[in-house]
């Protein structure tokens, strides 16, 4: 009797927690109600943008007819999934895709927080501030532009090419030669990407306490000591959470850009899953097909921020 009081008494105390609770948010809803309205602008594009369309990843299960609609179409289960795993081009997208997002974490994640440290050392506020803008433009271009500049710079009468054909080197294409491709698109992606990137640390890097800096000068600790026992470790929340968030794109390789250089010659190294689904979805109008390895990247995605999320929490950072 006593125990079935005790949890009739803890749940009581949790509805009543619930109501307290809802009626807390009511009347901060009152109270802020122009901060909320700001809010449904976002809340209204992520529901028409993200979760609307989970619906339409039905036809991945569907031999999928415009025509029929997708409650029309057939229901043909795994169909899709085991022609893709059998599929003669499965283990030429993913051996590269995995490649291309390994380097992708390896130098493109990186190079953003070196950047945002040498920034953090300078004193001269007009460098600083030029530095910071060069390395921002890049970020504004637009994929097809950028794209177009690198097919420039790399062709046989490029920029490149005119520069190594000084040291001796035989001018070529270097985007018709496969073993190239790999370093075109990681270089291209630090370039367009490390100054944007690097905001976000650079703010991080504000919020650090300089008592602490006058304590390790105190100390004897010089600038290389102070980055490493003080800066990084200041800024190291924020570098566990962008990691983690990396690893959920980690298949997620930008297929638009590799549409726009790859070509024939270099399908070897250069065709990834979004450039396979493209062709499949768009070119051959397989949708179905599309849709089933769009659905087995983001499961896949899904299952590495999982796992990077667990093994955060031994270090004490996690989102959830």
């Amino acid at each position: 009797m006593k125990v079935k009081y005790m949890e009739s008494r803890k749940s009581l105390g949790e509805k009543k927690q619930r109501k307290f609770t809802a009626q807390a948010i009511k009347k901060d809803m009152k109270k802020n109600y122009s901060i909320y309205l700001l809010l449904l602008p976002v809340l209204v594009y992520y529901i028409l943008f993200n979760y609307a369309p989970m619906y339409g990843a039905i036809i991945a299960f569907k031999r999928y007819s415009p025509a029929m609609g997708i409650m029309g179409s057939e229901w043909v289960g795994w169909h899709y999934f085991k022609q893709f795993l059998t599929s003669p081009y499965f283990a030429r997208v993913m051996k590269n895709t995995i490649i291309l997002s390994v380097y992708s974490v390896i130098y493109c994640f990186p190079t953003p927080i070196i950047l945002a440290l040498m920034l953090n050392e300078v004193r001269k506020s007009w460098f600083k501030r030029s530095v910071q803008t060069l390395s921002y433009l890049p970020h504004f271009i637009s994929t097809v532009i950028l794209c177009g500049l690198i097919r420039n710079f790399v062709a046989s009468d490029g920029l490149i090419m005119q520069v190594a054909q000084i040291f001796g080197v035989e001018s070529k294409n270097l985007l018709m030669h496969k073993e190239y491709f790999r370093s075109i698109f990681i270089i291209s992606e630090i370039w367009q990407g490390i100054g944007w990137d690097s905001i976000i640390y650079l703010a991080a890097l504000a919020g650090v306490d300089h008592e602490l800096y006058d304590a390790a000068i105190v100390d004897g600790a010089g600038r290389w000591k102070q980055t490493l026992h003080i800066t990084i470790p200041g800024i190291m929340p924020t570098i566990i959470v962008l990691f983690i968030l990396r690893l959920g794109g980690l298949l997620g390789v930008n297929g638009e850009k590799v549409i726009l250089l790859y070509n024939d010659l270099i399908m070897d190294t250069a065709d990834v899953i979004g450039s396979f689904t493209y062709r499949k979805g768009l070119l051959e109008q397989n949708y179905s097909y599309s849709a089933a390895v769009g659905l087995f990247m983001s499961v896949i995605n899904f299952i590495f921020i999982t796992v990077a999320n667990k093994a955060s929490k031994k270090a004490g950072y996690n989102l959830w």
